[in-house]
């Protein structure tokens, strides 16, 4: 574990230097999506400053009317991660196919990105951020993108708030990093993040109730009432899960009659959140199943989500089934 203060390059060259068969491809690839997050949080805190804000009139493959500093955010992460030569394919949220570039075409890895979540929130300065998943390749197409949670190598997100944090696991427990912007890198201020066996806040939209497919999942919230949490939602996946790994508790977004099959991809949102839960000691499941247990049949899938603390979900497992 790195000592408090450890900028995060080097923390990511100590965790290499754990396994004597690394190549450094996986930290050249790390590094390039701290470089591209810099430059995003640059952007971010300038916002309300330049000609970055509201939305450029398209949609895009989700069928979401794309923010200016949505695409501007895409551009950067497709550049930076591209040029690193360490991925053989790029998926992101923004755009129907995956990307390979020719520079990765001896690359190890391939990466799924949101590049910024919560972005309907731009406009009135909510937290934001950036989540990515990295799997090892495993062939020549879509399959490198169709695999389960479970065999990620790296993940995390970056939440662009009150500071810039970087949250990171490859496998190894969980570590948030703050972006020092007076030295320009990020520093580890949160070693070995574990989310309490028990939380006291539960966060999920209340307001779509009525359109629940699950009715009994209105009874445990009842409950959780009862028991006297407080409802916390921000609207912001990043900013809502980064809260429940700190303070535990539950994040949720079920499935409704609109969204029969749940609203958070698989790939971008549910899968890499998932596994930073659940290396941080928490759990995560659909409903049913283990998140990091479900095989992708499509890169935009999309799921119902519930992760948090141990408590909460195994509770919660017991109400809805």
């Amino acid at each position: 574990m790195g000592n408090l203060g450890m900028d995060l390059n080097r923390f990511i060259l100590e965790e290499e230097s754990k396994h004597p068969k690394a190549t450094g491809s996986l930290t050249q690839a790390l590094v390039s999506i701290e470089n591209a997050v810099k430059v995003i949080a640059s952007h971010v805190r300038r916002a309300g400053l330049v000609d970055i804000l509201g939305k450029i009139g398209k949609t895009n493959i989700q069928g979401e009317e794309v923010q200016k500093l949505d695409e501007f955010s895409n551009e950067v992460l497709i550049e930076y991660l591209s040029s690193s030569g360490q991925f053989y394919g790029l998926a992101s949220e923004e755009l129907d196919k995956p990307i390979y570039p020719q520079e990765g075409k001896d690359g190890k890895y391939v990466i799924a990105f949101d590049p910024l979540d919560g972005s309907s929130n731009i406009d009135v300065n909510v937290s934001i951020g950036t989540i990515f998943s990295i799997h090892k390749r495993i062939g020549d197409g879509e399959e490198n993108f169709l695999q389960e949670g479970y065999k990620q190598v790296a993940v995390g997100y970056v939440v662009y708030g009150s500071s810039t944090m970087f949250i990171l696991s490859t496998g190894n427990g969980v570590n948030g990093f703050t972006y020092d912007p007076s030295v320009g890198m990020f520093l580890l201020s949160h070693p070995n993040i574990k989310l309490p066996e028990k939380g006291k806040i539960y966060s999920i939209n209340e307001a779509n109730s009525h359109k629940w497919t699950n009715e009994k999942l209105i009874d445990y919230i009842n409950t959780l009432k009862s028991e006297g949490y407080t409802s916390r939602y921000i609207g912001s996946m990043v900013a809502d899960v980064h809260r429940t790994l700190i303070k535990g508790g539950i994040f949720g977004y079920p499935a409704d009659k609109k969204n029969k099959n749940g609203k958070l991809r698989l790939l971008y949102e549910a899968s890499p959140m998932s596994f930073l839960i659940e290396q941080a000691g928490g759990l995560a499941t659909d409903g049913r199943n283990r998140i990091l247990d479900i095989k992708p049949t499509d890169i935009h899938q999309r799921t119902p989500v519930f992760l948090g603390s141990k408590k909460e979900i195994n509770q919660l497992l017991e109400f809805i089934n």
